[in-house]
């Protein structure tokens, strides 16, 4: 198992560092292009402004939440506010106006980098309505669930990898007296890079948890099918992959 995790995390760093495209603009702002798609497909970008010496403003300039109103999804609401705070906290990332923002020195820069991407990433994906008349989100729909079937969890639990980068999961059900522990993430758009960005933070987090641990992925299929070439990537890397429709198998692996 040591050399998958070895390859595989080899393979995406690279990935990320022959894809990422910087850009000088007005103001002594770097515009970084990175390879990782919104819902548009088009490229998320982020803004690098250097404040002093060793602090560095980090921002998506507004794209994500602008994007998601103009697509008619509100973040109005209680529950749906606390949402998003818990996935921005998670990230130590802070919303300015309509702005994804957090601050960076030169020890931690590229963490920070890679905590604002998943940011935009988990926030362009969660929100987006699991159907077209529904008010929920899918992350919402995972956790009440799992809530229904009283099946024990810990949301947005962060684990340090084996790169030194920290990652977080949608929920972990602790092992019980017959079952190991299993860290369960959420895929809302089964797309490559996608699912790329979720076996990169599998494997990482894979060798510092050990060999106890289980990991799944609850893939919505309610507007695209479970391809082929997804579940064959899950499947070589040891995630079980389980789509929504087939939830209440799930909920037979997650309450033991």
């Amino acid at each position: 198992m040591t050399a998958s995790v070895d390859t595989i995390l080899d393979s995406y760093l690279s990935w990320i560092k022959n894809e990422v495209s910087a850009q000088l603009l007005e103001g002594a702002v770097t515009e970084l292009t990175t390879p990782f798609l919104d819902r548009h497909n088009d490229h998320l970008q982020i803004y690098a402004e250097q404040e002093s010496p060793d602090i560095y403003l980090l921002t998506d300039d507004g794209y994500i939440i602008s994007e998601l109103k103009s697509s008619g999804v509100e973040r109005r609401g209680r529950r749906r506010e606390e949402l998003l705070n818990q996935i921005l906290s998670g990230y130590g990332v802070t919303i300015e106006g309509t702005e994804l923002q957090t601050r960076a020195t030169g020890r931690d820069l590229g963490q920070r980098v890679h905590n604002l991407i998943q940011a935009m990433l988990s926030v362009d994906d969660m929100f987006i309505l699991a159907q077209p008349t529904v008010s929920s989100v899918f992350l919402e729909d995972v956790a009440k669930f799992l809530d229904d079937r009283d099946i024990r969890y810990i949301s947005r639990a962060k684990f340090s990898g084996k790169s030194g980068f920290d990652h977080l999961v949608d929920f972990v059900v602790p092992r019980s007296r017959v079952a190991p522990e299993r860290v369960v993430q959420v895929v809302n758009t089964p797309r490559r890079d996608r699912v790329a960005n979720l076996l990169f933070a599998v494997n990482d987090i894979r060798p510092t948890r050990g060999q106890g641990t289980d990991y799944y992925a609850i893939v919505n299929d309610e507007k695209q099918g479970l391809n082929q070439e997804i579940t064959h990537a899950l499947r070589e890397y040891e995630v079980t992959a389980y789509p929504w429709s087939r939830r209440d198998e799930l909920a037979v692996a997650l309450a033991a």
